[in-house]
């Protein structure tokens, strides 16, 4: 075999996975963005973290029904909780979080759903998703925030459309 051409599959080897790898990459992102919904939580803007209490909406968290299947959670999160630690809605809703923290940096997972965030003192995250399927499910802190981090959990109750209340 001729020196040269064995030159020239050594750098095909190369380089055809140094381009397939970016493209799958690519593809990947575009599949998770577009086709299961996920996406980057926003920064809607800044607080005060040590005035949660008295800064609106912080100040009522809880569940707040916007319109008939629309509904906006403000959730504060604190060493080792989640303020509320368990919200109730109807199967079918489509649910707006808002969170800050009043401490320490803290993660912000549903499972099951494809809401993730971090959640940053002094910053405020905003992600909407829909809750179609009845069940229980939790909501964990991803980001270890001290000694009791694993204490940390809340509940999401989706409830059958015609029996749910509208919060706890």
């Amino acid at each position: 075999m001729n020196r040269k051409y064995l030159g020239y599959l050594f750098e095909v080897a190369w380089i055809l996975p140094s381009v397939a790898v970016p493209i799958a990459f690519l593809v990947a992102i575009v599949i998770t963005a577009f086709a299961v919904g996920i996406a980057v939580p926003g920064n809607v803007g800044r607080v005060d973290p040590k005035a949660l209490n008295t800064t609106a909406p912080f100040d009522q968290p809880g569940l707040r029904e916007l319109a008939p299947g629309r509904y906006e959670a403000v959730v504060i999160a604190q060493l080792f909780n989640f303020t509320p630690g368990e919200l109730e809605i109807p199967a079918g809703s489509r649910v707006t979080f808002i969170v800050s923290s009043r401490d320490v940096i803290h993660g912000f997972k549903i499972e099951k759903s494809p809401i993730n965030m971090m959640v940053v003192p002094g910053q405020i995250s905003r992600m909407t998703t829909t809750f179609d399927t009845p069940g229980e499910y939790y909501i964990y802190c991803h980001e270890y925030c001290g000694a009791g981090h694993h204490l940390m959990v809340g509940k999401l109750i989706v409830t059958p459309a015609q029996t749910a209340s509208t919060s706890r």
